[in-house]
């Protein structure tokens, strides 16, 4: 049905979601833009198509709970996934709303942990655990050790989450 962050896109809106929340999905679709072109530049295997659709719908439950726009909370990701399967999205497009933050207590794919990676650079966090599994991830698919490739995307992250003073002032 998603065959695009476009048709994602459409989607939400139609759904009622606010402009602050399809701001927020673009901004980090732009961070999650950035991880793809260095990913294929890599020559790394992965589904790109999960991971562009997955960013563009990871938080699709705030339009169930608009109040997590502006303040903390966690309710709107199982709803966002309970939204999107009732609008016939795929469960694991859908199940997107609930990996991109539960994926250090559940089992998910490398994919899922570039859409958990792109959700937090954009605002310019690090978190070492989940950047360690993306690159873990990468040094599988390429069969190659961890420290072949932490230099290079240690930095992309470094100079990803330097731009997030920047993307936060766009978001409001």
């Amino acid at each position: 049905m998603l065959k695009s962050p476009e048709d994602a896109f459409n989607l939400l809106e139609r759904l009622g979601a606010p402009r602050r929340l399809m701001k927020h999905l673009e901004l980090v679709g732009e961070v999650g833009g950035e991880v793809i072109s260095k990913l294929d530049d890599l020559g790394v295997q992965y589904d790109k198509h999960l991971v562009q659709v997955g960013i563009a719908v990871h938080d699709a439950g705030k339009i169930v709970h608009p109040n997590e726009l502006e303040g903390h909370g966690n309710l709107h990701e199982a709803a966002g996934e309970i939204l999107l399967l009732e609008q016939g999205v795929d469960d694991q497009i859908a199940r997107c709303c609930r990996s991109h933050s539960q994926y250090a207590s559940m089992s998910v794919s490398f994919e899922e942990l570039i859409i958990a990676l792109a959700d937090t650079l954009w605002k310019g966090s690090r978190e070492a655990d989940l950047e360690l599994r993306i690159i873990d991830g990468v040094a599988v698919r390429l069969q190659t050790d961890r420290w072949e490739l932490f230099q290079t995307l240690d930095s992309l992250f470094e100079e990803i989450a330097a731009e997030g003073d920047e993307r936060l002032s766009r978001s409001i």
